[in-house]
C-alpha cells in the first residue's frame, strides 16, 4: 500500500544522553529514520536531550528540541507543533516509556495523534513481565520459570519456589537490565530485590530460574501493516547466558544452530511478534538455548530499534531503521528495496 496521507508532520522523540544500556546506537538509527522521513515528503520535528548527536544537526529535521525527554516537555512542543504523529521507536526505552506514560495520560488520544511504529499495548506487554509471560504461554513459546514479585517477602517465597538460589532478578521498565542481575547468595538477594523495585516505575521485579551457561541468540525482524514478517539477522552472543546481551561479543550470524533449531527459533519469533500487536515496524527477540537438553526458551521482546539493530545493520548491509521508518508510514516490504 502507498504511504500515510492522513499524516504531515511527525515528532521523533530521542533518546537522550548516552547512559548504560543506551548510546551512540539510538542516534544512528534517529538520525536514519528522521532522513528516511524527510525523503517520503513528511516533516519532521525531533526532540532530544542530548546536543552532541548527529540526529540534532540541523539537516537532520524540519525542527529541533534540545529539551528534557519527560512527559510536561513533550507536551508544550506538541502545542506547539501540532504534529498528526508520533514515532518512538527510534529513541530506546526512554522514547518507549515517554509514550506510554502520555498514553496512559490520554495525551495522545485528546489530540488526535497517531502513535506509529509501534502499538502501546506491544510496549505495556513486554515490559510487564507477568503479562507478557502470560501471553508466551497461551502461544505456546517456552519460558524460564518464573513469577513477578512487589515487595522484598513475595520474592523470598518465590526463589524458595524455584528451588533456591542462584535466580536472576529482573525490574520491570526499565532500560539495558538496571537493576537486575544474577544472585548467587543469599546475602545479596534482598540488597537487589530492594534496588530493582526501586528502580521500576511499576515497582514489579521478575524472579526468574537462572539459566547460567545456556547459549543466547537474538533475531531482528521487521514487519509491515499487511503482517508480512522477515527475520533480517541472527546475532549469536559468544558469552553464555548470564553476560548481559549489551556486554556480549557476538557474531552474525549465528553459528551454532543446526538448521532445524534455527527454523524453530525462526518461527516461534515470527509468532511472538505477531501476537504482541499489529504494528508495523522492527522488533529484536532474545532466546537462550540448553545445548545439553536442547530446550529452547525466549528471554524477551524490545518492540522497538535496539542496539542489535545497528550491529544487525553493520553487519548486512541492510538499513533497518530507515525500512522501519518507511513500513511506519504505511509502506509494505514488498514495496521497498
Amino acid at each position: 500500500m502507498p504511504k500515510r496521507n492522513d499524516i504531515h508532520k511527525i515528532l521523533l522523540i530521542g533518546s537522550g544522553p548516552i547512559v548504560i544500556g543506551q548510546a551512540c546506537e539510538f542516534d544512528y538509527s534517529g538520525s536514519q529514520a528522521a532522513r528516511a522521513l524527510r525523503a517520503e515528503g513528511y516533516e519532521v520535528v525531533l526532540v532530544n536531550s542530548n546536543p552532541a548527536t548527529i540526529m540534532t544537526d540541523p539537516v537532520t529535521a524540519d525542527k529541533i528540541y534540545l529539551r528534557d525527554l519527560t512527559p510536561a516537555s513533550i507536551r508544550q512542543i506538541v502545542e506547539i507543533e501540532r504534529p498528526d504523529a508520533v514515532l518512538p521507536t527510534m529513541g530506546g526505552q526512554t522514547a518507549l516509556n515517554l509514550a506510554q506514560t502520555l498514553h496512559e495520560q490520554g495525551f495522545w488520544q485528546e489530540r488526535g495523534i497517531h502513535v506509529i511504529g509501534v502499538d502501546i499495548d506491544a510496549i505495556r506487554i513486554t515490559e510487564d513481565r507477568q503479562e507478557f509471560r502470560d501471553l508466551m504461554e497461551r502461544i505456546g513459546i517456552d519460558q524460564a520459570r518464573s513469577r513477578t514479585a512487589k515487595s522484598l517477602l513475595e520474592a523470598k517465597e518465590i526463589a524458595q519456589e524455584l528451588g533456591g538460589l542462584p535466580v536472576v532478578i529482573r525490574p520491570s521498565y526499565t532500560l539495558g537490565g538496571s537493576g537486575g542481575g544474577i544472585v548467587w547468595h543469599p546475602d545479596e538477594f534482598d540488597r537487589k530485590v530492594m534496588r530493582g523495585l526501586e528502580l521500576s516505575p511499576v515497582h514489579q521485579v521478575l524472579i526468574e530460574e537462572c539459566l547460567f551457561g545456556w547459549k543466547e541468540y537474538e533475531l531482528e525482524l521487521l514487519r509491515d501493516a499487511n503482517d508480512n514478517v522477515i527475520i533480517i539477522c541472527s546475532i549469536e552472543n559468544l558469552d553464555p547466558m548470564g553476560v548481559h546481551t549489551g556486554d556480549s561479543v557476538t557474531v552474525a550470524p549465528q553459528q551454532t544452530l543446526t538448521d532445524k533449531q534455527f527454523q524453530q527459533m525462526r518461527d516461534a519469533a515470527i509468532r511472538a511478534m505477531r501476537s504482541i500487536g499489529t504494528f508495523a515496524g522492527g522488533c529484536n527477540i532474545q532466546f537462550a538455548f540448553d545445548p545439553v537438553s536442547g530446550r529452547m526458551i525466549v528471554i524477551e521482546i524490545n518492540p522497538r530499534v535496539s542496539r542489535s539493530s545497528a550491529l544487525a545493520s553493520k553487519a548486512t548491509g541492510y538499513p533497518i531503521a530507515k525500512v522501519a521508518a518507511r513500513l511506519a508510514v504505511g509502506y509494505t516490504l514488498d514495496e521497498l528495496p
